[in-house]
């Protein structure tokens, strides 16, 4: 919790005036029980009734000292701790951005949104009662155990024995919750899992009839959670009564010495009513206590939770290799990839290079490697062994890695947009675009009669995109990287939802900026044109070269070729 704690640092001086407000207030009530044992003894029994008026004025003069210090108090603790679950929002989101695809695929979508959303709503919670309570209630209680000294060492040891024995019921309670806890906040995590890949996934759970297992999957999961907190709940909930009973046992004590006490003209009446209420004041503040340990528990569960994600190291490597002059724009030299420590190898000893201007396709089965070929160029993922080098530069150069990307634009397998209007979703490939630039990508990307549909670059998005098409999403993302002028243009099967006459127009026009692209398909005829075509096969490349080449000496390529084709001569699509 170190690490989260320092996000208080900037917020200081509000996190010592919280609690100090809060002293101020609980000092003024440690004060009312003997302005009350003053009214019984010289005013109750001496019906002096200007002195019952008296000591009433200062009570309430009391009370509102105390809510102008219970207020300035909560406002400085808001402060405190809305600004540090701001500045933790605000690292954690910055972290995620900064993790490589290997990190997010390995901590999971739920996982980072619990801990993004649910995890800092909770620290947020315990740091805000924690600066108000923490020290107010023990100030209280052992307020009110050195006030009862003013009446003798009996009442003295009473109260020291009930705080005793009330504190460790407190404590224990909590080294019990606090693991419990952060079980069940994992069981958190997998029912969200189960919600978002319910929500994503509707259209094909209903095509697969897969409603009754994924309810069934995700009833499991919630009563796991319903169980785990209901357990922890209970355990929680014992504070209560047990406090309860110790300190009535506490004051049933109290109140017999002190009716003995008062019957030997030892103590007065008004003593032991200014007694009964320091012990009700440690009822209360012993229950608020209680819960504040139950609320910081929480906290400090999802405060480690978070903290280990801030603690994470992007994986990929980062290395100062110096350039390299008069090779290929793109060279792929002996590249090997795996996605987890001892799994097997995405691709295997894949060596090509590809000159400037050049339009490249891969092509292969399901699961081959392709798209992880084409995100080792912009160093989404890390190559296990070899070199991806773009103008002479190492993809993992650090000084070089932010310029790279920024001469890339890609568009993933999976078609997204945001929600917004065209315009800021286009902008996204450069901010600086003028409306004739955007339109431009637009008719290039064969999306000008969707934006011209829909009316115009204000047109509203939904989340996800979900007012359009998928062919629509596609030429809208494709269009998104064009604005960019990217020197490398990497199309990840982008053009699955198109009809074979508007993909053919796209890429004869894609093909007019001798921009270097890179074209990953699942059709021949989308890499047919190619000036090189990467065929891949469990990983490895078995054939390189053009269309008939490939043709002439690669058979997995032949495969593909005419399980899409009726003839020979390629003339007619199946």
């Amino acid at each position: 919790m170190k690490k989260i704690l320092g996000y208080i640092k900037p917020y200081k001086w509000q996190a010592l005036l919280g609690p100090f407000f809060k002293l101020l207030e609980a000092a003024f009530e440690l004060l009312v029980p003997f302005v009350v044992a003053a009214i019984v003894d010289n005013g109750i029994a001496a019906r002096d009734h200007s002195y019952v008026v008296y000591a009433c004025l200062i009570l309430a003069g009391f009370g509102l000292f105390g809510f102008v210090f219970a207020v300035a108090a909560q406002y400085f603790s808001a402060r405190t701790a809305t600004g540090m679950s701001a500045g933790v929002r605000r690292d954690l989101f910055k972290k995620i951005q900064s993790l490589s695809y290997r990190d997010m695929d390995k901590m999971g979508e739920a996982t980072m949104l619990t801990r993004m959303t649910g995890d800092v709503e909770k620290l947020q919670t315990g740091v805000n009662l924690f600066l108000r309570l923490f020290l107010r209630s023990p100030f209280i209680v052992f307020g009110a155990m050195f006030c009862s000294l003013a009446y003798g060492w009996t009442p003295f040891g009473i109260f020291a024995v009930v705080i005793i024995v009330l504190a460790i019921v407190v404590y224990a309670v909590m080294l019990l919750c606090m693991p419990l806890y952060k079980k069940t906040q994992s069981n958190l995590d997998e029912v969200l899992l189960s919600t978002r890949e319910n929500l994503s996934g509707a259209r094909v759970l209903r095509a697969f009839c897969k409603e009754e297992s994924e309810r069934e999957l995700f009833d499991a999961r919630n009563e796991r959670l319903n169980d785990g907190r209901k357990f922890v709940g209970g355990i929680a909930a014992i504070t209560n009564p047990l406090t309860y009973a110790f300190l009535n046992i506490g004051i049933i004590w109290l109140l017999w010495t002190g009716a003995l006490r008062v019957e030997s003209g030892a103590l007065s009446q008004g003593a032991v009513i200014a007694l009964y209420n320091l012990m009700g004041q440690i009822l209360i503040e012993l229950i608020k206590l209680a819960n504040l340990i139950v609320t910081v528990a929480k906290a400090a569960a999802s405060g480690s939770r978070i903290e280990a994600v801030l603690k994470m190291q992007p994986s990929l490597c980062i290395t100062e290799e110096s350039e390299r002059k008069d090779e290929p724009f793109v060279v792929f030299d002996n590249v090997s990839a795996r996605y987890s420590e001892g799994g097997d190898s995405a691709l295997e000893n894949i060596s090509f290079a590809v000159a400037r201007g050049e339009t490249v396709g891969v092509i292969g089965g399901t699961g081959s490697g392709k798209t992880t070929l084409v995100n080792l160029i912009p160093h989404f993922y890390d190559a296990s062994a070899g070199q991806v080098r773009v103008d002479g530069v190492n993809v993992q150069n650090r000084d070089k890695q932010a310029f790279l990307r920024e001469r890339i634009g890609v568009v993933p397998q999976k078609a997204r947009l945001f929600k917004g209007t065209i315009r800021e979703n286009l902008l996204w490939g450069r901010a600086d675009a003028t409306d004739e630039e955007l339109m431009q990508a637009a008719k290039i990307a064969q999306a000008e009669e969707i934006i011209c549909g829909k009316g115009g670059l204000d047109a509203v998005v939904e989340q996800g995109g979900k007012n359009f098409s998928g062919g629509q999403k596609q030429r809208l993302t494709i269009a998104r990287a064009l604005v960019r002028n990217p020197e490398i243009l990497i199309l990840d099967d982008s053009s699955s939802a198109l009809d074979y006459a508007t993909d053919a127009e796209l890429r004869k026009q894609i093909k007019q900026l001798k921009t270097t692209t890179f074209i990953v398909a699942q059709r021949a005829s989308a890499v047919r044109d190619a000036d090189k075509i990467i065929v891949l096969d469990d990983g490895k490349a078995v054939g390189i070269g053009t269309h008939d080449e490939l043709m002439e000496s690669c058979e997995v390529y032949r495969e593909i070729y005419f399980s899409q084709y009726k003839d020979d001569k390629g003339g007619e699509a199946i």
